[in-house]
Protein backbone atom coordinates (compact mmCIF):
# COMPACT_ATOMS: atom_id res chain seq x y z
CA UNK A 1 0.00 0.00 0.00
CA UNK A 2 2.51 2.63 1.12
CA UNK A 3 5.34 3.40 -1.24
CA UNK A 4 6.92 5.57 1.43
CA UNK A 5 6.11 7.69 4.46
CA UNK A 6 8.28 10.68 5.30
CA UNK A 7 8.21 12.99 8.31
CA UNK A 8 9.91 16.28 9.13
CA UNK A 9 11.94 16.47 12.34
CA UNK A 10 13.26 19.33 14.45
CA UNK A 11 16.68 17.77 15.09
CA UNK A 12 17.82 15.40 12.37
CA UNK A 13 20.69 13.84 14.34
CA UNK A 14 18.62 13.21 17.44
CA UNK A 15 15.73 11.69 15.48
CA UNK A 16 18.06 9.53 13.39
CA UNK A 17 19.64 8.14 16.56
CA UNK A 18 16.18 7.38 17.96
CA UNK A 19 14.99 5.50 14.89
CA UNK A 20 18.31 3.69 14.45
CA UNK A 21 18.09 2.51 18.05
CA UNK A 22 14.52 1.25 18.08
CA UNK A 23 14.24 -0.06 14.51
CA UNK A 24 17.42 -2.12 14.89
CA UNK A 25 15.53 -4.32 17.38
CA UNK A 26 13.10 -5.19 14.56
CA UNK A 27 15.93 -6.16 12.21
CA UNK A 28 15.64 -2.87 10.28
CA UNK A 29 18.82 -1.01 9.36
CA UNK A 30 19.38 2.33 7.67
CA UNK A 31 18.96 2.01 3.90
CA UNK A 32 20.13 5.56 3.14
CA UNK A 33 21.64 8.44 5.09
CA UNK A 34 22.72 11.72 3.55
CA UNK A 35 22.88 15.37 4.51
CA UNK A 36 19.26 15.70 3.35
CA UNK A 37 17.51 12.66 4.82
CA UNK A 38 17.68 9.28 6.46
CA UNK A 39 15.65 6.26 5.34
CA UNK A 40 14.81 2.86 6.71
CA UNK A 41 13.12 0.95 3.88
CA UNK A 42 9.85 2.84 3.19
CA UNK A 43 10.11 5.25 6.15
CA UNK A 44 12.19 8.41 6.12
CA UNK A 45 12.98 11.60 8.01
CA UNK A 46 14.36 14.95 6.99
CA UNK A 47 15.04 18.09 8.96
CA UNK A 48 12.28 20.67 8.72
CA UNK A 49 13.26 23.76 6.79
CA UNK A 50 12.04 27.27 7.48
CA UNK A 51 8.38 27.59 6.51
CA UNK A 52 7.71 23.83 6.80
CA UNK A 53 6.15 22.36 9.91
CA UNK A 54 7.79 19.65 11.98
CA UNK A 55 5.59 16.54 11.88
CA UNK A 56 3.34 16.47 14.94
CA UNK A 57 0.42 14.41 16.24
CA UNK A 58 1.15 11.36 14.09
CA UNK A 59 1.11 7.70 15.08
CA UNK A 60 3.33 5.26 13.15
CA UNK A 61 3.14 1.50 13.68
CA UNK A 62 6.16 -0.53 12.54
CA UNK A 63 5.85 -4.24 11.73
CA UNK A 64 7.58 -6.47 14.29
CA UNK A 65 8.34 -10.09 13.32
CA UNK A 66 7.69 -11.31 16.88
CA UNK A 67 6.29 -10.28 20.25
CA UNK A 68 9.78 -10.52 21.71
CA UNK A 69 10.94 -7.87 19.27
CA UNK A 70 8.08 -5.61 20.33
CA UNK A 71 9.40 -5.91 23.89
CA UNK A 72 12.97 -5.20 22.73
CA UNK A 73 11.86 -2.14 20.73
CA UNK A 74 10.14 -0.63 23.74
CA UNK A 75 12.98 -1.42 26.14
CA UNK A 76 15.64 -0.01 23.77
CA UNK A 77 13.71 3.26 23.53
CA UNK A 78 13.32 3.56 27.28
CA UNK A 79 16.97 2.69 27.91
CA UNK A 80 17.95 5.49 25.50
CA UNK A 81 15.87 7.98 27.48
CA UNK A 82 12.78 8.25 25.28
CA UNK A 83 9.30 8.52 26.83
CA UNK A 84 7.02 5.55 27.29
CA UNK A 85 3.68 5.79 25.49
CA UNK A 86 2.30 2.37 26.40
CA UNK A 87 4.01 -0.78 27.68
CA UNK A 88 4.10 -3.88 25.44
CA UNK A 89 1.03 -6.04 25.68
CA UNK A 90 -2.13 -7.25 23.97
CA UNK A 91 -4.55 -4.67 22.53
CA UNK A 92 -7.59 -6.83 21.70
CA UNK A 93 -9.64 -3.73 20.88
CA UNK A 94 -7.72 -3.66 17.57
CA UNK A 95 -7.72 -7.40 16.87
CA UNK A 96 -7.57 -10.53 18.99
CA UNK A 97 -3.87 -11.23 18.37
CA UNK A 98 -2.65 -7.62 18.41
CA UNK A 99 0.48 -7.03 20.52
CA UNK A 100 2.07 -3.59 20.61
CA UNK A 101 4.48 -1.40 22.52
CA UNK A 102 4.58 2.39 22.26
CA UNK A 103 7.14 5.18 22.62
CA UNK A 104 7.33 8.91 21.89
CA UNK A 105 9.83 10.09 19.30
CA UNK A 106 11.89 13.26 19.91
CA UNK A 107 9.12 15.42 18.41
CA UNK A 108 6.36 13.81 20.48
CA UNK A 109 4.86 11.52 17.84
CA UNK A 110 3.59 8.11 18.91
CA UNK A 111 5.79 5.32 17.54
CA UNK A 112 4.85 1.67 17.93
CA UNK A 113 6.21 -1.77 17.24
CA UNK A 114 3.33 -4.14 16.53
CA UNK A 115 2.95 -7.85 15.91
CA UNK A 116 -0.26 -9.48 14.69
CA UNK A 117 -1.43 -12.07 12.20
CA UNK A 118 -2.03 -9.70 9.30
CA UNK A 119 1.11 -7.59 9.29
CA UNK A 120 1.89 -5.69 6.13
CA UNK A 121 4.41 -7.47 3.93
CA UNK A 122 6.97 -5.75 1.73
CA UNK A 123 7.47 -2.69 3.93
CA UNK A 124 8.13 -1.71 7.53
CA UNK A 125 5.23 0.74 8.03
CA UNK A 126 2.28 -1.40 9.09
CA UNK A 127 -0.14 1.46 9.80
CA UNK A 128 -0.62 5.15 10.53
CA UNK A 129 -3.12 7.03 12.66
CA UNK A 130 -3.68 10.57 11.42
CA UNK A 131 -5.59 13.29 13.28
CA UNK A 132 -7.79 15.53 11.17
CA UNK A 133 -9.59 18.80 11.83
CA UNK A 134 -12.78 17.70 10.07
CA UNK A 135 -13.43 13.96 9.87
CA UNK A 136 -16.10 14.23 7.16
CA UNK A 137 -13.93 16.47 4.98
CA UNK A 138 -10.87 14.23 5.34
CA UNK A 139 -12.96 11.13 4.62
CA UNK A 140 -14.28 12.72 1.44
CA UNK A 141 -10.74 13.53 0.30
CA UNK A 142 -9.36 10.05 0.87
CA UNK A 143 -12.40 8.43 -0.73
CA UNK A 144 -11.80 10.62 -3.79
CA UNK A 145 -8.24 9.39 -4.29
CA UNK A 146 -8.64 5.84 -2.94
CA UNK A 147 -9.10 3.95 -6.20
CA UNK A 148 -6.14 5.56 -7.97
CA UNK A 149 -3.94 5.33 -4.87
CA UNK A 150 -4.65 1.63 -4.35
CA UNK A 151 -6.53 1.52 -1.07
CA UNK A 152 -10.16 1.29 -0.01
CA UNK A 153 -12.41 2.48 2.80
CA UNK A 154 -12.91 -0.53 5.10
CA UNK A 155 -14.73 0.98 8.08
CA UNK A 156 -16.49 4.29 8.68
CA UNK A 157 -17.60 5.15 12.19
CA UNK A 158 -18.59 8.32 14.03
CA UNK A 159 -15.13 8.84 15.52
CA UNK A 160 -12.72 7.17 13.10
CA UNK A 161 -12.43 6.00 9.49
CA UNK A 162 -10.20 3.13 8.40
CA UNK A 163 -8.57 2.71 4.98
CA UNK A 164 -6.50 -0.32 3.93
CA UNK A 165 -4.66 -1.76 0.97
CA UNK A 166 -5.42 -5.14 -0.54
CA UNK A 167 -1.98 -6.53 0.33
CA UNK A 168 -1.76 -5.08 3.84
CA UNK A 169 -1.02 -1.72 5.37
CA UNK A 170 -3.59 0.75 6.62
CA UNK A 171 -4.22 4.22 7.92
CA UNK A 172 -6.92 5.50 10.24
CA UNK A 173 -8.14 9.07 10.44
CA UNK A 174 -9.55 10.40 13.70
CA UNK A 175 -11.00 13.74 14.75
CA UNK A 176 -8.66 16.02 16.68
CA UNK A 177 -5.99 18.69 16.45
CA UNK A 178 -4.66 17.80 13.02
CA UNK A 179 -1.49 15.96 12.15
CA UNK A 180 0.86 18.25 10.27
CA UNK A 181 4.06 17.86 8.29
CA UNK A 182 3.24 14.38 6.94
CA UNK A 183 4.17 13.07 3.50
CA UNK A 184 2.42 9.86 2.46
CA UNK A 185 3.08 8.25 -0.93
CA UNK A 186 1.31 5.38 -2.70
CA UNK A 187 2.42 3.27 -5.65
CA UNK A 188 0.86 3.27 -9.08
CA UNK A 189 1.54 3.28 -12.80
CA UNK A 190 1.38 6.37 -15.02
CA UNK A 191 -2.38 6.01 -15.38
CA UNK A 192 -2.84 5.89 -11.61
CA UNK A 193 -0.66 8.99 -11.18
CA UNK A 194 -2.86 10.90 -13.62
CA UNK A 195 -6.17 9.59 -12.27
CA UNK A 196 -5.14 10.48 -8.71
CA UNK A 197 -4.17 14.03 -9.63
CA UNK A 198 -7.14 14.68 -11.92
CA UNK A 199 -9.70 13.29 -9.45
CA UNK A 200 -8.34 15.40 -6.60
CA UNK A 201 -8.09 18.63 -8.57
CA UNK A 202 -11.54 18.13 -10.15
CA UNK A 203 -12.97 17.76 -6.63
CA UNK A 204 -11.43 21.08 -5.60
CA UNK A 205 -8.38 19.87 -3.67
CA UNK A 206 -5.09 21.73 -3.86
CA UNK A 207 -2.46 20.63 -6.37
CA UNK A 208 1.09 20.45 -5.03
CA UNK A 209 2.87 19.17 -8.15
CA UNK A 210 1.34 18.03 -11.42
CA UNK A 211 2.20 14.67 -13.02
CA UNK A 212 5.75 14.61 -14.25
CA UNK A 213 9.19 13.11 -13.91
CA UNK A 214 11.31 13.97 -10.87
CA UNK A 215 14.82 12.86 -11.94
CA UNK A 216 16.33 14.42 -8.80
CA UNK A 217 15.03 11.32 -6.99
CA UNK A 218 16.07 8.83 -9.66
CA UNK A 219 15.63 8.35 -13.44
CA UNK A 220 12.07 7.28 -14.26
CA UNK A 221 10.52 8.68 -11.05
CA UNK A 222 7.08 9.83 -12.21
CA UNK A 223 4.71 11.32 -9.64
CA UNK A 224 2.02 13.83 -8.77
CA UNK A 225 1.17 15.54 -5.48
CA UNK A 226 -1.90 17.04 -3.85
CA UNK A 227 -2.58 18.42 -0.37
CA UNK A 228 -5.16 16.84 1.90
CA UNK A 229 -7.60 19.14 3.76
CA UNK A 230 -5.09 19.58 6.61
CA UNK A 231 -2.20 20.46 4.29
CA UNK A 232 -0.36 17.13 4.32
CA UNK A 233 1.41 16.17 1.11
CA UNK A 234 -0.05 13.10 -0.62
CA UNK A 235 1.63 11.45 -3.60
CA UNK A 236 1.15 8.67 -6.12
CA UNK A 237 4.41 7.56 -7.72
CA UNK A 238 5.57 5.24 -10.49
CA UNK A 239 9.22 4.34 -9.92
CA UNK A 240 9.66 2.25 -13.03
CA UNK A 241 8.40 4.30 -15.91
CA UNK A 242 9.11 2.77 -19.32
Amino acid sequence: MFDHVTIRVADRSRSERFFDTVLATLGIVTSRSSSALAEWSDFGIYEAERGHAVTRRLHVGFAAPSREQVDAFWRAGLDAGHPDDGAPGPRPQYRSDYYGGFLRDPDGNSVEAVHHGALRRGGIVDHLWIRVADLAAATAFYRTIADAAGFALRHEGPDRVFFAGASGGSFTIVQGPPTEGLHMAFRGDDDAVHRFFEAAVAAGYRANGEPGERPRYHPGYYAAYVLDPDGNNIEVVNHHRD
